[in-house]
């Protein structure tokens, strides 16, 4: 342990860490964890600020796990792939990779601990679905259907229902989700389909030279790419068309506009994405996680100015 810690106060050793992180995931996180704590306080005006810091704390372990699990059971995948990450290229073992998953895992499951049962259940929830996602002999991410309803049941349920229900008992307020969690929910439900689609598009030729079946593989990159961009029509037309309707405890017409202007968006840029080019298609994915990052600014504005 002595010797992780004095590693990742290197710079150089910092700058692996970071990108075994996979840093935009790790971004997700943060704000995902920051716009639920808003609304919440909208709510219970009370709150501190030490809540949102430890379940920050907590939800970037619980995401370096994960994706470490991964990046570790798919180094020669991510060869093909990714070769940029730091075990496909060298730059970090397997060995400190392994240590770095385990402290990261330990570390959420303690202060869950201390933090109360609905957080532990979340974490514990969270590590399990993304231990069997990458793990043999189990390894969902070999089944399409499933290893994405494990990215959308993450996301969607673990991180929204558990930050938020912990916030609110923290808080001292009772168990209960309001309209806008609930839309939020139901919306990163299909987003979070269309990232476990669409991530999967550039990476095609590592996955299909080692028998990993993904949407891509099996459907080919167009009709994936199709998928995926059409759960995210649906989830921001729904959001703009149902959210004015039935979430009462937002602003109607700032759910309407912001997600009609984000469907535009996506509509825009999906025109010129072409799915047979690795790079023009990885920067469309990762401008899709930008406004998956909007999408918890967006919300707690559309109840803070209720």
């Amino acid at each position: 342990m002595t010797s992780l810690v004095a590693a990742v106060r290197r710079p150089a050793a910092i700058a692996v860490l970071w990108r075994f992180s996979r840093p935009h995931t790790l971004v997700g996180t943060f704000l995902s964890a920051a716009g639920l704590y808003l609304i919440a306080v909208a709510t219970l005006p009370h709150a501190g600020l030490d809540h949102l810091l430890w379940v920050m704390l907590a939800g970037a372990c619980v995401n370096v796990a994960i994706v470490g699990v991964n990046q570790i059971t798919d180094v020669e995948i991510d060869r093909v792939n990714k070769p940029h990450l730091p075990l496909a290229a060298g730059d970090l073992s397997v060995d400190a990779a392994w240590r770095i998953v385990a402290v990261c895992a330990a570390v959420p499951l303690v202060l869950g601990l201390t933090q109360g049962p609905l957080e532990t259940a979340a974490v514990a929830c969270a590590l399990a679905v993304g231990a069997a996602y990458s793990l043999p002999p189990v390894r969902l991410k070999r089944y399409p259907v499933i290893a994405s309803l494990c990215i959308s049941g993450v996301r969607a349920i673990a991180v929204n229902v558990g930050m938020y229900g912990h916030f609110r008992l923290a808080f001292g307020g009772r168990l209960e989700l309001p309209p806008s969690v609930w839309a939020l929910t139901l919306f990163v439900l299909p987003f979070s389909f269309a990232i476990a689609v669409l991530k999967d598009v550039p990476d095609r030729e590592g996955d299909r030279r080692f028998s990993i079946a993904t949407f891509t593989v099996r459907l080919g990159p167009r009709r994936a790419a199709g998928l995926g961009i059409a759960a995210l029509v649906a989830a921001y037309a729904g959001m703009a068309l149902l959210g004015p309707l039935l979430v009462d405890d937002a602003h109607g017409g700032v759910l309407a506009a912001g997600h009609l202007a984000a469907l535009v968006a996506v509509l825009v840029t999906a025109r010129r994405a072409d799915p047979a080019d690795r790079v023009a298609f990885t920067r469309f994915y990762l401008g899709i996680w930008v406004l998956f990052f909007l999408e918890y600014a967006l919300l707690p504005v559309a109840v803070l100015v209720r």
